[in-house]
């Protein structure tokens, strides 16, 4: 199992093939999918799929997020080329409630932006929100990203953000 970033606080590593069904619970919770696009249980199976074959690829991926001191699952983060500008690196997180406010999107942000950097020759990591996720704009905000005019992905407006390599 390939760990892409260790702290006293996480881990973020490749999910196990037998983690499928914890992945698939992330989703179960209305309100930490709240922001995100509606996917079918089917597609989160198909997700889970595609990020076993990405890892034998060694492609960017997702990834899971684990707390190391009693081995907890957190969440989810991914890295991936960004759809719109194929130059850019998209990055994004899913974090299970009892994990919000702590400081764990923070430390998930900085890692896999600089897990972005070290591993590919992009120059620029993006991120998008919806509009009315104030908390994910604050976590990139404090990490260093710009907010740049709004993106209009599938006709939804959606809020935009970007840091450079330094």
């Amino acid at each position: 199992m390939h760990i892409i970033y260790q702290s006293p606080k996480i881990i973020i590593r490749e999910f196990l093939p037998e983690e499928k069904q914890t992945f698939l619970n992330l989703f179960k919770d209305k309100q930490v999918t709240q922001y995100l696009p509606d996917t079918s249980p089917e597609r989160c199976a198909e997700m889970f799929n595609e990020l076993q074959e990405n890892y034998k690829n060694k492609n960017l991926s997702r990834w899971a997020i684990f707390n190391p001191v009693d081995n907890s699952f957190i969440g989810m983060c991914v890295a991936r080329i960004f759809v719109h500008n194929t130059d850019q690196i998209e990055i994004g997180y899913v974090l299970s409630r009892e994990y919000w406010g702590k400081g764990f999107a923070t430390e998930v942000c900085r890692a896999i932006t600089q897990y972005s950097f070290e591993n590919t020759k992009t120059n620029e990591v993006v991120a998008i929100t919806d509009l009315e996720n104030a908390g994910s704009q604050n976590v990139l905000q404090k990490v260093g990203f710009k907010r740049l005019s709004n993106l209009i992905r599938n006709q939804e407006e959606l809020a935009y953000f970007k840091i450079e390599r330094l």
